[in-house]
């Protein structure tokens, strides 16, 4: 680990973030410290993507399965274009209203930006009904040419996948209207509500306030004390929230299964995702039910851990207590050193790339009260470098989040010669880079270090890293399925506590001992609320990067090109595509093992570690 020397010189320090790319802020705003974008220049982008739809707009008679296809390259261009002007916008919403969630100058310009993507949406919605109107030799005939519009033919190959599904345009604009003011107000109030949130935690004699993340630091402790403390404050205020939080969740399910489901015949909740992520069902059922497989895998682990750390059997507050006590804090600056030094070993493209997100100015690290909680990378345009929001809060455990966060911005970089309309690899596939970044800086961490412990150390943290993304993941997706069902049979909110609770049961077996708080956990977790059955997409990339990571250890520098070049894929094939040049099938059940079976061969290796 990299250690500051004397007099060093910091030359990453924590902050906001500089948005002034996406939209100018006002000079004056910028003075208060806040990060309010300047009207006049709002004012004037709107009038420019006011004229811009309504020259869109004018295109609606020439539409016909007769046209020219030059003509529907020129309507692509069009509406690339609008996308551009309009992601610009919408973006800057979303970034202040993360960095502030109590802002209502944020809120108000994101709820003012979220009506008008509506408008928006219903105006061009022709368009995407006309396209999807056609046969498919229709459709055929009027494709560009591999080349040049590449990008515009596989956008518009896309689009076709949700046909069957497509309404007719007047319940299609009154859908984008309900969700305005429904699911997406619903989401808004979550976020608002579980940001706003305080724990009271005792550190050192003293009674703090903390926010979640403040809180969650604690959970890596090395007191045993201290940890069940962390959780144990984090729950007693969810289970405080717990009825409002519950009523939340269950409108929105109803929503989804009214719209998906009853209006536009999904078979399943799920299928939803796994046509928007165009994943075929059967991989998305290969994977869980592997995964479940694989549940006593992890038990062993945990047994084994609770052997480590001297004790009968983990609790859920232990499973991850370091195995070796440690108060190190790894200042900011030196933490992203370490990180832009370990992409740097391993590519130097790559390395330079995550680096342009700190030279832009692009990340958002500090820890303040109503801050979004977690971390995440935002990409908004080709042009324009991601932006990252982290709560880095000075422990080991936060160098990883660097690492994955910036993993994020590097593949988006390498996918920036892609339209704005293909740059954004699927869900499943967005982990790639992210999930290898971090497994690279494990590698280094542990070619440098002598030390047995903490040899030992690191690669247990690497496991409980893969058991948070790969199992844990996946037992989400796996109770949301089932929570989805219950709601449907008018489940209340202690018929879905209830269900939580079976589903960690099941997936600690004996090797665990669970606390009653822990029926709670399910309404802290943001995803379920915002985005349903997107976790599963977490176990898909972990999996599959530990298949690609082992590749890389065998053939070293041979295996980059093939890698890089499937970075720079980002959204523009198909993710069965993509993977199928990789030599990997994603619906067979034997390729999850896979990965498994790596986790299975660390787990092995560290019960083979000799410490003294």
């Amino acid at each position: 680990m990299a250690v500051r020397t004397e007099g060093k010189r910091e030359r990453y320090q924590m902050s906001g973030w500089d948005l002034t790319r996406l939209v100018p802020s006002d000079p004056e705003a910028n003075g208060s410290g806040t990060l309010a974008p300047s009207s006049g220049v709002v004012e004037e982008f709107l009038g420019q993507l006011e004229e811009s739809v309504a020259a869109f707009e004018s295109l609606r008679e020439a539409l016909c399965a007769q046209m020219d296809p030059a003509k529907l390259i020129d309507a692509m261009q069009q509406y690339e274009d609008i996308n551009t002007q309009a992601y610009r916008l919408f973006a800057y919403g979303s970034l202040w209203f993360s960095s502030d969630t109590q802002s209502p100058d944020a809120l108000t310009y994101t709820n003012r930006m979220t009506q008008l993507h509506a408008e928006i949406g219903n105006r061009m919605l022709f368009f995407e009904l006309w396209w999807k109107g056609l046969d498919d030799e229709e459709a055929e005939a009027l494709l560009p040419d591999v080349g040049a519009y590449a990008d515009f033919r596989h956008f518009l190959q896309d689009m076709r996948l949700t046909k069957p599904h497509m309404l007719e345009e007047s319940s299609e604009r009154i859908i984008n209207l309900k969700n305005t003011n429904g699911p997406s107000a619903l989401t808004t109030i979550y976020s608002m509500l579980t940001n706003r949130l305080e724990f009271e935690l005792e550190v050192d004699g003293e009674l703090k306030q903390m926010t979640r993340e403040e809180v969650m630091a604690h959970a890596y402790s090395a007191d045993p004390d201290m940890r069940a403390a962390a959780y144990q404050c984090l729950y007693k205020v969810y289970e405080e929230e717990a009825p409002i939080l519950a009523q939340i969740y269950i409108n929105l399910v109803r929503d989804w299964y009214n719209e998906n489901v009853t209006l536009r015949s999904y078979e399943s909740p799920i299928a939803v995702r796994n046509l928007s992520n165009d994943i075929p069902y059967e991989a998305v059922r290969a994977l869980l039910e592997v995964a479940r497989r694989n549940a006593p895998l992890f038990q062993r682990y945990f047994t084994l851990k609770a052997k480590w750390l001297g004790v009968d059997k983990l609790r859920r507050y232990d499973i991850y207590a370091p195995l070796m006590e440690s108060s190190r804090d790894v200042p900011y600056d030196d933490a992203v050193e370490l990180v832009l030094e370990t992409f740097t070993n391993f590519d130097l493209d790559f390395a330079s790339k995550a680096k342009r997100v700190f030279d832009d100015n692009h990340v958002d690290s500090e820890v303040r009260k109503g801050k979004r909680a977690g971390a995440f990378c935002a990409t908004v345009m080709p042009s324009i470098t991601p932006y990252v929001l982290l709560n880095y809060t000075n422990k080991v455990r936060d160098v990883a989040t660097i690492a994955h966060e910036l993993g994020h911005a590097v593949h988006s970089m390498m996918a920036e010669d892609h339209s704005i309309l293909t740059q954004h690899s699927s869900l499943p596939l967005a982990e790639t880079a992210s999930v290898f970044a971090e497994m690279v800086m494990n590698e280094q961490l542990l070619a440098e270090e002598k030390d047995p412990l903490v040899r030992r150390e690191i690669l247990a943290s690497s496991v409980d890293d893969i058991y948070a993304t790969v199992m844990r993941q996946a037992f989400f997706t796996i109770f949301e399925e089932d929570a989805h069902r219950a709601i449907q049979g008018n489940a209340s909110p202690q018929d879905l506590e209830r269900l939580y609770f079976e589903n960690l049961q099941e997936q600690f077996g004996d090797s665990v001992e669970l606390s009653d708080e822990f029926q709670y956990e399910w309404v802290s977790i943001p995803h379920i609320y915002q985005a349903p059955f997107y976790c599963y997409a977490y176990s898909f990339g972990q999996l599959l990067v530990l298949s690609l990571f082992r590749r890389y250890q065998q053939e070293g520098d041979a295996f980059k090109p093939g890698y890089m070049r499937l970075l720079a894929r980002g959204g523009s094939a198909r993710p069965q595509e993509i993977l199928e040049e990789a030599g990997i099938d994603m619906t067979d059940p034997d390729f999850w093992q896979a990965g498994f079976d790596v986790i299975r061969d660390m787990i092995d290796e560290l019960e083979a570690m000799t410490v003294s």
